[in-house]
């Protein structure tokens, strides 16, 4: 207890002392209310990394669907009723087989109409004939009175002229004369129209029995074969069914072989050539790889989708692989100088305001930049970041592809702590790849 007292005693003794020496140091030093110095923050510290270029084999895929490499619809050329279809969907049939038969109750009655106006137009020729022949007897009487017109009229003349016959009689065999010439005329003017009347006629005659023909063959068409060897694709009609001209029976496809289709953007437009050896998966063949070949590059692009199709041909020995399968088409395409940098080094410049914005992974970029550092002053620790505009490609785990605006070998901030604007200081953090 005496204890305790002595150590409260001894801090009361104490005390005052450190009072009045705080109170002389204060008149002696700095005011109390006077400003105190500014205190300003430590530039941002930044990690640097240098940027890697790699010869890398990309391999792109496009997906696309199976399709023959011929396709044909079956059309009826002619009316009728269905009486018979000999195949159906799946069926692989060779050029020329039977496929489908049709009535020909209206083509033969057509037929035996045209045969009809073709006995009706060969009879009126054969009457134009026999008017022609008319006419040229015409023609030889009234030649054979003019001959006689003629030789009464000269011996009429000469013996008016010797006073043996009146001057009158003479003058009336020579209007015989010329009456006789102009019947002569005009009878062989009826020739002439007989032969135009045949000629008319037998043209008539010519054009219906193409009729006639056309009809015939017509009536060929109510049978229906195979126009290639291939599998039947669709099957679109019924027995019984009453088809028009133009319609459509069958589709059918050569599946010797499949295309593919895939649309390809422009920026991948130079990695396809024809003739180029392409691999295929198919859905409906897991754990299968097919080879195939370009065969077609379209010369026209999408306008609005910048795609371009491209054509695949790969060979089905054996019509194991059907139409309309999905197909995925890879192709290797060497790519050197491949920048790829973490997703998290790429920030989006943004006029309105200093700092730049961090990219998101599902954020559309459209003014992307990197920041490039600078050394300067004598001992080079000095430093100071650029933004510079790139062109970003692909994202894949994290990475996104630099297509331009960063060469191999080039530095680039790739951590920040803190937001960063263009020309501002930054401080080196010992993670930086020197």
């Amino acid at each position: 207890m005496a204890q305790q007292i002595r150590w409260v005693v001894g801090l009361c003794l104490i005390l005052p002392g450190i009072l009045l020496s705080s109170a002389c140091s204060r008149e002696q030093g700095t005011p109390v209310n006077s400003p105190r110095p500014e205190q300003t923050s430590p530039p941002p510290l930044v990690d640097i990394a240098i940027a890697q270029g790699a010869t890398t084999a990309a391999a792109l895929t496009y997906s696309g669907t199976t399709a023959p490499v011929q396709t044909v619809a079956v059309r009826a050329r002619t009316e009728g009723q269905l009486l018979d279809i000999a195949v159906d969907v799946g069926d692989r049939v060779r050029q020329g087989d039977f496929l489908a038969q049709l009535d020909t109750d209206f083509i033969d009655i057509e037929i035996n109409e045209t045969q009809a106006e073709l006995a009706a137009r060969q009879f009126e020729v054969e009457q134009a004939k026999a008017e022609l022949a008319e006419a040229q007897t015409e023609v030889e009487r009234a030649k054979a009175e003019w001959q006689q017109a003629q030789v009464d009229a000269e011996r009429f003349q000469s013996l008016a002229a010797d006073q043996v016959i009146p001057l009158q009689t003479a003058e009336l065999a020579q209007t015989s004369l010329q009456t006789a010439a102009q019947i002569l005329r005009a009878a062989e003017q009826q020739v002439t129209n007989r032969e135009r009347a045949i000629d008319s006629v037998e043209y008539r005659v010519a054009v219906q029995q193409a009729i006639v023909e056309q009809a015939k063959e017509r009536s060929g068409y109510a049978r229906l074969e195979s126009p290639l060897t291939g599998t039947v694709l669709t099957r679109l009609v019924d027995l019984g069914d009453l088809i028009q001209p133009g319609q459509i029976l069958l589709e059918m496809g050569d599946l010797s072989a499949v295309h593919i289709n895939i649309q390809v953007s422009d920026r991948a437009f130079n990695q396809f050539a024809v003739g180029q050896a392409v691999d295929v998966q198919l859905d409906a063949f897991p754990g299968q790889s097919f080879s195939g070949r370009v065969t077609q590059i379209s010369p026209v692009a999408d306008a609005a989708a910048r795609l371009i199709p491209v054509e695949v041909t790969m060979p089905n020995p054996g019509r194991q692989i059907s139409s309309g399968l999905m197909a995925r088409v890879t192709v290797a395409t060497p790519d050197p100088e491949t920048v790829f940098i973490p997703a998290g080094a790429i920030a989006l410049s943004n006029p309105a305001t200093d700092p730049a914005t961090d990219l998101d992974s599902d954020f559309r970029v459209d003014s992307p930049v990197v920041f490039v550092p600078t050394q300067s002053g004598e001992d080079g620790e000095d430093i100071t970041v650029t933004a510079r505009p790139v062109e970003i490609g692909q994202q894949d785990n994290g990475q996104i592809e630099i297509l331009s605006g960063l060469q191999p070998g080039e530095t680039f901030v790739v951590n920040s702590n803190a937001a960063l604007t263009d020309g501002q200081t930054v401080r080196r953090s010992v993670l930086s790849e020197e």
